[in-house]
Order: structure tokens, then C-alpha cells, then sequence
């Protein structure tokens, strides 16, 4: 995983527009009354609390590499426990395989995501659940406007290791589904596009700021970082212009598309 430190309340400024995928992909899950659940990436909670929502009588483990995104879950007041994990890594114990694992905008972090899914379903007891999201905006102007920026000027050297967004290369729908069919599997994928209606000057940067520029603005210091963080405002505010209402506050559309997948074993025969 990506050795990146995470803002909590920076990632939750969108929390209303960044659970409602989780929630979506709660919905899906073909598994109407698990024992135990585990949410990889939780992150500070909120896509525990869809879980939660989802599978109220479930014993539910949120885990993440955060400390930081932690300690915000931990303060959530769910009914779920919560611990340190990195997912690239991470393995259930024999005796604590849960039958569903959840993950809401977290695997497109991984270094090799259709590997990682692979691993993952591959620990599933019979009748498990494979469920996660991973958006697929890094083909438009938000994803292609930090990198753009992030190879330019005095910075270029400095975030020359951080997360690259290649249009080419990040996994879409027949490349999970090609990664996980057979031997069975059940699988349901389906991508929605959401339009966000962000309030307020530089909406874009400020949603941004929470996640993708997280790896490129923590190698900045100073100057350099103010100088190359109002480069991308720029750009930005051309790519998604702000409208004025009525009211006099700015409105921004924000496209944004997330790929779901939802992968299940078949049943132990009987």
C-alpha cells in the first residue's frame, strides 16, 4: 500500500457524497444474514457505517494502515471494531474468516490490484462475499490535471515517486471480471457515474485534497507546495468552471464514475 498519511476530516469535508457509493455497494451484497464482516480500507468510518446499516446484527472489523483515519472511525460510535491492517497483506486467521469482505474506494491504492482481489476472494469460505469499489475517473480532467502538474515545474523532482494516474493503466470492469470468473463465481458489476454538486471556491482541489492529492501535496513543503497546490486550483476551476446562484453562493458539477463488483462463491455441497 501506498505509504501515504491521510487527513480525516479533509477526506470527510464530501463525507455525504463519498458514502453514498458505499451504501450503493452494501445494497448488492447477495448475503442476508452474515456472522462476521470485514471492511478493508475503512478509513474513518464512514463506509463501516453502510456495513453496519447493511448488516445490523453482523460482527463487523473495519481495518485500515491509518492511524490517523482510526482514531476518527474509533470516535464514530458504531457498533463495530476497528484495528490496524495494511490490505495488501492482510490474511484472516483460520478461525476468524469472515463470509463478507467489503472495501469502498480503497484497492486502486494496491500495487497490483487484480492480484490483490484474486487473493481476497480466494480466502472466502463457501458462500462468501467479495464486495468492492474503486472509482474510475482516472481518465478525466481531475486525475489528468495533477498528474499534468506534478510533471511540471521546480516540483517534478520531489513527486517523482508519488501515485502516477496512466489512463492506460488502471483496471476496469472486464479486467476484474476476467480476474475473478470461474469456479462458479457469481459475479455483478456495474459502473455509475455520479454528478456531485459541490458548493463553495475551488471545489474540485478541496474534494481532491482529501484523496488523490494526498500523495503529491505531503512531499511539498512551503512555498513550493502553495505554488504547486494554486497551479492545480487553477486548472481545475477551468476543467469544472463554478456557477453563481440566485443566492450568490458557487455551485460545481463534478462527474465522477465508480466501478462495482460483487463477487460470490457458490455454497458448500451439502
Amino acid at each position: 500500500m501506498v505509504n501515504t498519511r491521510w487527513d480525516p476530516q479533509a477526506y470527510l469535508s464530501f463525507a455525504h457524497e463519498r458514502s453514498r457509493a458505499a451504501y450503493d455497494l452494501a445494497a448488492r451484497v447477495p448475503k442476508p444474514a452474515p456472522k462476521f464482516c470485514v471492511d478493508l480500507g475503512c478509513g474513518p468510518g464512514n463506509s463501516t457505517a453502510a456495513l453496519c446499516a447493511r448488516f445490523p446484527h453482523a460482527d463487523v472489523l473495519g481495518l485500515d494502515s491509518s492511524a490517523e483515519m482510526l482514531a476518527q472511525a474509533g470516535n464514530s460510535g458504531l457498533s463495530a471494531r476497528f484495528g490496524l491492517a495494511d490490505f495488501e497483506t492482510w490474511t484472516p486467521a483460520r478461525d476468524a474468516v469472515p463470509e463478507v469482505i467489503f472495501s469502498n474506494a480503497a484497492f486502486q491504492w494496491a500495487s497490483h490490484p487484480l492480484t490483490l482481489v484474486q487473493r481476497l476472494f480466494g480466502v472466502l469460505p463457501p458462500g462468501g462475499v467479495l464486495a468492492f469499489q474503486v472509482p474510475q475517473n482516472f481518465d478525466q480532467p481531475s486525475h489528468l490535471t495533477v498528474d499534468a502538474v506534478a510533471t511540471e515545474g521546480p516540483w517534478a523532482e520531489a513527486l517523482a515517486g508519488a501515485k502516477r494516474y496512466d489512463p492506460g493503466d488502471f483496471a476496469r470492469a472486464e479486467d476484474y471480471a476476467n480476474a475473478l470468473m470461474g469456479h462458479g463465481t457469481g459475479l455483478d458489476i456495474w459502473t455509475t457515474e455520479y454528478l456531485h454538486i459541490l458548493s463553495g471556491p475551488d471545489a474540485v482541489f478541496s474534494w481532491l485534497y482529501g484523496t488523490a492529492l494526498r500523495p503529491f501535496v505531503q512531499r511539498l513543503e512551503g512555498s513550493t507546495r502553495r505554488a504547486f497546490e494554486q497551479e492545480i486550483k487553477v486548472r481545475l476551476n477551468l476543467a469544472y468552471p463554478a456557477s453563481i446562484q440566485a443566492d450568490g453562493t458557487l455551485r460545481t458539477l463534478f462527474p465522477f464514475r465508480r466501478l462495482f463488483v460483487v463477487a460470490s462463491k457458490p455454497e458448500a455441497v451439502a
